[in-house]
């Protein structure tokens, strides 16, 4: 049975950065393989597959006439996303699979990150409701303020760069660039830089997937924070003194004006994903 005491603010804060998963405590490795955390695999999915029906579900809708509503949202999305593509790869063969994957990536962020605005105690009250809080005593709603996942895309990013590089410079450039960018010499002078090129490279991949990754992360992870440490300006709400009261209309003002202004996060936010991930993409296209 769930405990009557209620926690103090360190606790809470600490039980809602819990994940459900596979191990029953937390993940202390930045790349553990044996923790599965179901909460972001159920939520990140979720969210992917409500993309792709309601994309699917503008194309079904689609007429020769008078657009509607949906139509006309997902026609702008899909040529402002187009024209993004355009800009950045200039390829047109590559386009036909990198600027619908731009637009997949672009609406999954979005939604991914617009459970944030989610109450951050509504998934427990819901679990209590049908008796499952003893069952699923942690969970976590926003799969972006997992590092997991957006490591885990920002790697899918990285092998699609090795991808387009190989596939446009042939595999014997791809290596031979490895070796000999972005200090470009020749005879002995090319066998002396060789090592310092290779290295260089490797860190220009690594860090781009990094920071890729951390950036969506650290924006949405502290988002969370902030909505948790609102969240716990409402319970001083059950006082009737002065202080009492004061905190909770502070928390109902402060709660509703961050909302609104990560609203805006939210999707600048999956905009600079989809925009890093055209433009990286974009660079294997093209040699040093």
């Amino acid at each position: 049975m769930a405990s009557t005491t209620a926690p103090t603010a360190s606790e809470y804060i600490v039980h809602h950065l819990g994940h459900l998963n596979n191990t029953g405590h937390k993940q202390s490795l930045i790349a553990d393989f044996s923790v599965v955390n179901y909460d972001t695999l159920f939520w990140s999915i979720s969210m992917g597959l409500l993309v792709v029906f309601l994309m699917w579900l503008g194309a079904r809708r689609a007429t020769a006439g008078v657009p509607g509503k949906m139509q006309a949202f997902v026609e702008i999305l899909v040529e402002w996303v187009d024209e993004e593509a355009k800009g950045i790869v200039h390829n047109a063969k590559s386009r036909l699979f990198v600027a619908p994957l731009a637009l997949t990536v672009f609406m999954w962020i979005v939604f991914m990150n617009a459970l944030d605005l989610l109450p951050v105690d509504l998934p427990h009250y819901l679990f209590s409701l049908v008796g499952l809080d003893d069952v699923i005593h942690y969970h976590r709603i926003v799969p972006t303020a997992d590092l997991n996942a957006p490591i885990g895309m920002s790697m899918g990013v990285l092998l699609l760069m090795f991808y387009y590089g190989i596939k446009i410079k042939s595999p014997g450039g791809f290596v031979k660039e490895l070796f000999t960018a972005p200090f470009h010499a020749h005879g002995i002078g090319a066998l002396l830089l060789a090592p310092f090129n290779f290295l260089l490279n490797i860190i220009e991949y690594a860090a781009k997937m990094v920071s890729l990754g951390m950036r969506l992360f650290g924006n949405m992870f502290a988002g969370e924070l902030i909505f948790m440490l609102i969240a716990m300006l409402g319970g001083a709400w059950a006082g009737l003194n002065a202080t009492s009261v004061a905190l909770g209309i502070g928390h109902i003002l402060a709660g509703s004006v961050w909302a609104i202004f990560h609203i805006l996060i939210v999707v600048l936010q999956a905009f600079i994903f989809m925009m890093l991930t055209l433009v990286y993409i974009g660079q294997a296209h093209e040699g040093h």
